[in-house]
């Protein structure tokens, strides 16, 4: 089971965001010598506010609503989600095939769907990403 996580479980950074993968839970992310300090600060000061220490990103993100605290602060971060949604295409013989397709998500068009929906969906949370210029002014 570790072995299948270890693939989303990541930081990486580009010039204009940061990215973690779904699989970190909130202790590793502030075990990692390699994510921001700022970021950590923001999770122990914010996030774990309704959050508890071993959810993973991809747990928050999944069941996360518009009422919580940490959704208005990932909002603050201009949060967007890397998702797998199940999907039905069809070939050039009519075909329909059934399989599943990535889409970035705004935070808020994750959080406006209810459970059944992402049930019906298939959405299957793979990534977190964050501004880096949000980060740098958000203030702690």
């Amino acid at each position: 089971m570790e072995t299948e996580n270890r693939d989303y479980k990541y930081f990486m950074q580009d010039t204009g965001s940061i990215y973690l993968g779904a699989k970190l839970s909130y202790t590793e992310i502030l075990r990692d010598e390699m994510v921001h300090f700022k970021f950590k600060s923001i999770v122990e000061h914010y996030i774990l506010k309704d959050t508890d220490s071993e959810t993973t990103l991809e747990s928050h993100l999944y069941y996360m609503t518009r009422e919580q605290f940490s959704y208005r602060t990932y909002e603050q971060l201009k949060a967007k989600v890397k998702v797998s949604v199940l999907t039905e295409k069809k070939n050039l013989f009519g075909k329909v095939r059934t399989g599943y397709a990535t889409k970035i998500l705004k935070l808020s068009e994750l959080a406006d769907m209810n459970l059944a929906q992402k049930k019906a969906k298939g959405v299957m949370i793979q990534e977190l990403a964050l501004s880096k210029l949000a980060l740098m002014t958000f203030s702690v």
